[in-house]
């Protein structure tokens, strides 16, 4: 694929490339073959000389206009000629020129700052904007001098800068209410152009009382039980600063989870935290978060407190039986001590509530044994007589002990087997 370049903006008659020579066309017929651009758009921008076989520009081309803000600008062109009719292609890719300054999108930026805004603290400022792409676009941002503030400019993942203002030295509105800054942008061009705006910073007389909270933390307890609609805790936080700055609301934190803001709900200004969906000790059986008080002075002032609910294990899961082997079939023969089945048992309560007991019913030639917690064996304890009874129906129930407690039940169902030895004793009665 053939490529040439050319600057934006190149004047009518530059100098794009040679299409004879590049299309190996003889220069002598290219008159005759009437060798020319096709299409009307490129018409308008480009010709060719039928003398040179020279591609020329007619009228100026603004990138610009033509690729915007995207990274490389090619036009794609078409010839043809006739005598036999054939069409070539190539393209052009327009050059960037640092034709464009930055610029603000104001000219007047302005700013407001409490007077008890602590050193350190950043304010976001406008970007500019510059139309040109590459190194042609914004390299850099500088502030006038002046004692209180710098310039932080952080450079986001797309290359793109932002300039931040950095307090660096404490205000004093009795002293100085107000600032006068120059904020200018310059492009990476050679040689560079600039763009500035007049930054105006207002000192705000200050609120100087936070709300507060009567304890820096709380921590309550709440059955997992407990229904929607349930009232929590009820905060206080007092502000005694005058009109709209002694007036508090409260919030969650903006860090706080989705999950915490679904299940309680906090009245922005009773402070009264309510439960609003079905707790589940099981699933998370405590919820840590922060909540914000936030008077109304401008600027206004907040202050935070920490939330504890704990959850109380409610007896809301009966055991769950799990017999991992079984016979199924045993011989009367079978010695007292052998192994049936193996159970395991488990309950997600927690404590008292999931504490399993395991038991069989206690006329039956069975015993239940316990290696270690929630784990048992099914064994036989006594002889067996396959006369008196050839097969058992045996009732496993584990209970927890909760208040009240909930049982499980599961049959393990076992054959008695012949032996053939004795065959000829068998007497059916």
């Amino acid at each position: 694929q053939i490529r040439y370049p050319v600057p934006e903006e190149s004047q009518e008659g530059t100098f794009v490339g040679n299409v004879a020579q590049d299309f190996l066309l003889d220069t002598e017929s290219l008159s005759a073959r009437r060798l020319q651009v096709a299409g009307e758009v490129n018409q308008r921008h480009f010709r060719v000389d039928l003398d040179s076989g020279a591609l020329l520009i007619k009228n100026p081309i603004d990138r610009e206009a033509l690729c915007g803000l995207s990274a490389s600008c090619i036009v794609p062109l078409e010839f043809v000629t006739e005598g036999p009719l054939e069409m070539y292609r190539a393209e052009v890719e327009i050059v960037d020129v640092n034709d464009h300054a930055p610029r603000f999108p104001r000219q007047q930026l302005d700013l407001e700052i409490g007077e008890a805004a602590p050193p350190g603290q950043r304010f976001p400022l406008e970007k500019a904007q510059d139309a040109d792409v590459g190194s042609n676009s914004i390299s850099s941002y500088r502030l006038s001098s002046n004692e209180h503030f710098a310039l932080d400019v952080k450079k986001r993942s797309d290359g793109s800068l932002v300039p931040e203002l950095l307090l660096e030295k404490p205000l004093d509105r009795e002293k100085q209410s107000d600032y006068r800054l120059v904020l200018t942008a310059v492009d990476g061009g050679n040689p560079p152009r600039s763009g500035t705006a007049e930054l105006r910073v207002s000192v705000l007389d200050v609120n100087d009382n936070a709300p507060a909270f009567q304890q820096s933390s709380y921590r309550i307890s709440v059955l997992e039980s407990a229904p929607a609609g349930m009232v929590l805790i009820q905060l206080n936080a007092s502000d005694p600063d005058l009109g709209p700055s002694g007036n508090v609301t409260f919030s969650f934190s903006g860090h706080t989870p989705d999950r915490v803001r679904n299940l309680f709900s906090l009245h922005p200004t009773t402070g009264k935290l309510t439960l609003q969906g079905p707790l589940d000790f099981e699933s998370e059986n405590y919820y840590e978060f922060d909540v914000r008080a936030r008077d109304g002075g401008s600027p206004a002032m907040e202050q935070h407190c920490s939330l504890r609910v704990d959850l109380l294990d409610v007896n809301d899961n009966a055991p769950h039986i799990t017999v991992t082997s079984e016979l199924g079939t045993l011989p009367e023969s079978a010695e007292p001590g052998t192994v049936v089945a193996l159970i395991s048992v488990q309950d997600p309560d927690s404590g008292s509530n999931g504490d399993v007991s395991l038991r069989i019913p206690d006329h039956l030639p069975f015993a239940l044994k316990s290696a270690f917690r929630n784990q048992f064996s099914l064994v036989t304890a006594g002889p067996l007589d396959r006369e008196a009874r050839s097969s058992y129906d045996i009732m496993v129930t584990a209970s927890d002990a909760g208040n009240p407690p909930l049982s499980t039940h599961r049959t393990i169902f076992l054959n008695i087997s012949d032996v053939n030895d004795h065959h000829h004793h068998h007497h059916h009665h």
